[in-house]
């Protein structure tokens, strides 16, 4: 028996060794290497490729708000060979599918007579090429699919291979023989849906890097006539609808976001945002209600929790066209969502901010903007450039708002009676003692920054963690603040007593004229009382900034923003103040050009007031003699345009400076302004290209502008750089 046993085993090792051998083309060779490939070695490979796959498309996040790529790859940088294996982010289960195929093609590989005989091998370098692929490690990616081309034409994925070989090239910017190549592929007749879909895929792929728009839909249509890779075909389609959309084809965008919605094996996440995009595409009021009804469902549905963000903010899109406070309130759930996206934060704060500044309530609108700056992971982007620049022009509003709130209150205040001002201050004495008390009976203390024992039942269960998020605490905290700091302005050392700012309603003078709280005297009459001022130069000088505050938010509103309605309202207030001739004439002049652009019945008034009156003044001139105006008018906004530029500046965006320097000088071409905007390209180009090319710019301004300003400044900084050089 034992004699037997050691026989057989001796047989079975014996074939075991023969089978083994990768030089024999007999049928238990290549059967023993193709099962061992498959499902020892590949099945491991094959394992580790989708494991990595589900890695990558866990950390990848589309961004909606931009037409989507047709592969949900992104590839900032290619991994080319000789680089530091630091720069790859890819999973590292790709390196682990990669040795697998490396693997089975060194050990099983039976390439007899020049021809392979092991049926699977051609499946490992297609692993191969994958692992690389995923890895945007393209080039060695190319040169495995290239192999199985070249050695494998009749091997049973060779479909598959041509199509990842010409992704590969796409990815390599090779769109042109990516195209020719798959066309060829596509005029075999006997190819599967499977294979169909993917080569019109990979073309579509190749002309969104042509930005060929209408080749991409076509290519797309077709790929998406068949659903068996639900992924890609609900992906295909969305990108349809976005390009229908783009394309201002409305009607076929909402049939190709309906087809996404209507597609019963597409993933979630596209369903939700067919939604959303069918939204933006409503036109008409009838649109816009039948849209508001579904989305309203959409918020109730509590799997929708993940896109409330999104959900919220359209509703609120579509509320502003009607109803601006129903709006905000709906852009503020989206803000208190429990929404991850950062974009998102930042198109609700945008829209906050615009809906704000429209109300022209510009230090709220000026703290959503700055909301946006502190959590943007874009700043160079042109959205987050053009808000900066948005936000800039505010500081001077704000300011100016603040200056003339605060001396129009001083100035109630001066003129009421003792006994209305001693009536006045104390019913707000009594307003303060029921606030304070209030504050002592609450059981929990809190913050202008944050509630230490609020519960969910106070803020709602999704309320932010940062301060802005909570709608509770920003109320709170603004009304705390303002109880212990009074006003003050949005910038640097804001605590100084001498930058007290703040908005002055009848109900809050107080806070204003002081020029800090000072917590032990607020309750008594003689504290408020005694800050009252009463000299006559002081009150004049009160007067007059409070003229200049109106006179230039009437300037910024009609020149920068062009909201007429509003700068109308400063030069009427200003005007009925009664202001000196040095306000009051161009004040008139300027709300005469707003009543003519509104066709205004007090025009001719105006304008006879300006002439008789004035006849002297150079807006008497402007008026009878209109050229003259429009030179003038020429040479502010030449003015304008060089302040704008340099807000860019101070903003550090030089190459913008630089190409807009270039655009002004010629439109100004002769005019002095020119001067100007050549030193400040060469200060733009000494940011940038050093000092070399910051002197040779400065030479330019010396030399074409010999009796200028701006030429002496040039020679003095040239004498710097020399010793520097």
């Amino acid at each position: 028996m034992k004699n037997s046993f050691k026989i057989i085993t001796s047989f079975l090792i014996a074939l075991f060794v023969v089978n083994c051998s990768t030089k024999k083309d007999a049928f238990l060779n290549r059967s023993y290497h193709s099962v061992s490939t498959k499902y020892n070695i590949l099945y491991n490979g094959d394992e580790a490729l989708r494991i990595g796959l589900e890695q990558l498309n866990a950390n990848y996040e589309d961004n909606y708000w931009e037409r989507l790529p047709v592969e949900p790859l992104k590839v900032d940088v290619l991994a080319m060979p000789g680089m530091s294996a630091d720069t790859d982010s890819s999973p590292h289960e790709f390196e682990k599918a990669e040795e697998k195929a490396v693997k089975a093609i060194q050990k099983h590989s039976m390439l007899i007579a020049r021809q392979e005989r092991n049926n699977k091998i051609d499946d490992a370098y297609l692993l191969l090429g994958k692992s690389r692929y995923y890895s945007k490690r393209f080039v060695p990616a190319l040169e495995a699919f290239n192999y199985v081309i070249l050695k494998y034409p009749e091997a049973d994925l060779i479909n598959e291979t041509k199509i990842w070989q010409a992704k590969t090239l796409v990815r390599l910017q090779n769109e042109e023989q990516a195209i020719k190549s798959l066309n060829t592929l596509l005029k075999n007749k006997s190819l599967n849906s499977d294979i169909k879909e993917g080569a019109h895929t990979v073309i579509a792929m190749a002309y969104m890097n042509l930005d060929s728009i209408q080749f991409i839909i076509n290519h797309l249509n077709k790929a998406a006539t068949s659903a068996n890779n639900k992924e890609q075909t609900a992906r295909n389609l969305f990108i349809l609808g976005q390009l229908y959309s783009e394309k201002g084809l409305k009607d076929s965008s909402n049939i190709a976001f309906q087809k996404v919605i209507d597609f019963k094996k597409a993933p979630y996440k596209y369903k939700i945002h067919a939604q959303l995009e069918k939204a933006k595409n409503a036109t008409n009021k009838l649109d816009a209600a039948s849209t508001l009804a579904v989305l309203k469902k959409l918020v109730k549905d509590r799997d929708n929790r993940p896109f409330l963000g999104e959900l919220y903010y359209r509703i609120g899109m579509i509320e502003q066209e009607n109803n601006k406070d129903n709006a905000i309130e709906y852009f503020k759930k989206s803000l208190q969502s429990n929404s991850k996206r950062n974009l998102q934060k930042e198109l609700s704060y945008e829209a906050l901010g615009n809906l704000h500044f429209d109300k022209a309530e510009f230090l709220v609108a000026g703290a959503y903007y700055d909301s946006i700056l502190n959590i943007t992971q874009s700043e160079n982007t042109k959205r987050i450039r053009r808000l900066v620049r948005n936000r800039n022009n505010l500081n001077e509003i704000i300011l100016y708002e603040n200056s003339s709130k605060i001396n129009d209150s001083i100035l109630r205040l001066v003129a009421m009676g003792e006994e209305e001002r001693i009536a006045f201050f104390n019913t707000h004495i009594e307003k303060l003692k029921a606030e304070e008390e209030k504050q002592t009976n609450k059981k929990t203390v809190k913050t202008g920054l944050f509630n230490l024992n609020t519960t969910k039942a106070e803020t709602g269960e999704n309320s932010g963690k940062w301060y802005f998020y909570n709608v509770q605490a920003v109320g709170f905290g603004e009304q705390e603040f303002r109880r212990i700091w009074g006003g003050r302005p949005l910038e640097d050392n804001w605590r100084l007593s001498g930058k007290l700012q703040a908005n002055l309603g009848n109900e809050q003078n107080i806070e204003q004229i002081s020029a800090e709280i000072d917590n032990s005297e607020k309750f008594k009459l003689t504290y408020y009382l005694d800050k009252i001022p009463s000299d006559k130069v002081k009150i004049d000088s009160i007067a007059n900034d409070r003229n200049t505050a109106y006179f230039k938010l009437g300037i910024i509103y009609k020149e920068q923003f062009n909201e007429l309605d509003l700068a109308k309202e400063k030069f009427e207030k200003l005007i009925a103040f009664n202001p000196d001739l040095a306000l009051l004439i161009p004040a008139k002049y300027h709300l005469y050009k707003i009543y003519e652009s509104q066709g205004n019945e007090n025009v001719l008034f105006l304008k006879n007031n300006i002439v008789e009156n004035y006849p002297t003044s150079k807006y008497a001139k402007f008026i009878l003699n209109p050229n003259q105006a429009l030179a003038e008018e020429e040479k502010n906004a030449a003015e304008s345009e060089y302040t704008l530029i340099y807000y860019e500046y101070e903003a550090e965006q030089y190459e913008n400076v630089i190409e807009k320097t270039n655009i002004a000088i010629g439109k100004y071409l002769d005019e002095p302004i020119v001067a100007k905007l050549e030193l400040l390209k060469a200060y733009a180009i000494g940011k940038t290209q050093g000092l070399v090319a910051f002197k040779e710019a400065l030479e330019v301004v010396a030399l074409n502008y010999p009796n200028t300003e701006e030429a002496k400044n040039a020679l003095d900084v040239i004498e710097t750089i020399k010793l520097k050089l």
